[in-house]
């Protein structure tokens, strides 16, 4: 499963995230109840959820109203009184995860140490709760065990009123918090994007992306922004089933028709060892019913020229040809590792499984474990193949 966490229309914060997660499952009683009762260590809150329409979007709206006002508090200490809190292990671990990024960014762009930092908004109870009100309800839809692609965040624009003054939206420690992501200006003249919900989907975004890539939808939910626009004020996450991935490859291929086997073999070694993700010899008939071989190689293109470059060094062709931007379908893939016992001994074999929208369509024992196998016990190699399925 894959899952898009699209905040390309209106921003990101935490308790968007948490009313989006609600909309596609997440128990909100159960959530309600943990970020009251961890929050109320920093102030108390009440938080209530309301299904509500931004623009004729329906959606989850999680309000989170802070009843007493939190006093700044350091870094330390504040780390130390959320490691104390009753909570799961997981939710505990990553909600610091979460604060430590927000610190961090904090720190840099004010010139001191982690350690000197004062949380003054993220400090505050409302800011807990929207922190680990999202991990827990990421938790509870075992997002955990799940891809998770996010798509470029609108950040807003203008000026907002901080503790620190009147800042630039986005204010520096949401640029901070996402210099390894990507986000765009708009489309109106506010605050869409706050350290809390930058953090969080820095946190458990396994993958930026530009655009939603190939996928199966599922399920849509929609988390409500506080703010009314002319244009739904939602973020929106995508549950889908896997479906065979796309990449951008280069294909390069050439002739060759004067190289012995030997220096074929080392030719198909070296690609490989540079960057290729494949390489392929493939007997012709050339002109003048000339016998030659067609070298093709797949590529990613930040590897291209330095393979055209060995290529021609290692030929002395003329010409190679090059198909560029090519979408290849990639499968989802994972490696297991199983032991087996030959002989009396033990052995591991690791296998790579192949997946089509969850379902298995091959499983090969990769062929070095086979030969040391095969090696170490006397077996024949197809033996052994036919021993380890």
């Amino acid at each position: 499963m894959t899952i898009i966490i699209d905040p390309q229309s209106s921003g990101i914060a935490g308790n968007m995230i948490i009313g989006a997660l609600v909309d596609l499952g997440a128990d909100d009683d159960d959530i309600k109840e943990i970020m009251e009762r961890t929050a109320n260590e920093f102030g108390k809150i009440e938080v209530t959820f309301e299904n509500i329409k931004k623009q004729c979007i329906n959606s989850t709206y999680c309000n989170v109203e802070m009843l007493e006002q939190s006093p700044s508090i350091t870094y330390p200490e504040f780390i130390e009184k959320i490691k104390k809190l009753d909570l799961d292990e997981n939710v505990k671990n990553k909600s610091i995860n979460v604060f430590k990024r927000i610190g961090k960014a904090e720190a840099k762009v004010h010139g001191k140490p982690l350690q000197e930092i004062h949380f003054h908004e993220v400090g505050t109870s409302d800011a807990v709760a929207d922190v680990i009100g999202s991990i827990y309800a990421y938790y509870s839809l075992n997002l955990n065990n799940q891809k998770i692609i996010g798509l470029p965040i609108a950040v807003g624009g203008g000026t907002v009123q901080t503790s620190h003054g009147i800042l630039p939206v986005p204010v520096p420690a949401v640029v901070e918090i996402l210099k390894d992501g990507k986000m765009i200006g708009g489309p109106v003249e506010s605050e869409l994007a706050t350290p809390t919900g930058a953090a969080i989907y820095a946190e458990i975004c396994d993958e930026i992306k530009e655009f939603i890539p190939l996928i199966k939808p599922k399920k849509v939910g929609y988390g409500a922004g506080k703010k009314d626009f002319d244009h739904p004020n939602v973020l929106r996450i995508i549950e889908s089933s896997d479906v065979t991935e796309s990449d951008e490859i280069d294909v390069i291929e050439t002739n060759i028709d004067h190289l012995t086997g030997e220096e074929i073999g080392y030719l198909f070694d070296k690609l490989l060892d540079i960057g290729a993700s494949d390489v392929s010899i493939t007997p012709i008939i050339m002109k003048k019913n000339r016998q030659g071989s067609l070298l093709k190689v797949i590529s990613p293109r930040k590897n291209r020229e330095n393979l055209i470059d060995a290529i021609f060094k290692e030929t002395g062709s003329l010409g190679i040809r090059i198909s560029a931007n090519m979408h290849r379908g990639v499968a989802k893939r994972e490696f297991v590792k199983e032991t087996f016992e030959i002989n009396g001994k033990p052995y591991d074999v690791t296998f790579k499984i192949g997946y089509i929208n969850g379902e298995t369509i091959s499983k090969r024992p990769e062929y070095e474990d086979l030969k040391r196998i095969a090696t170490d016990s006397g077996i024949p190699l197809r033996k052994i193949r036919e021993m380890i399925k």
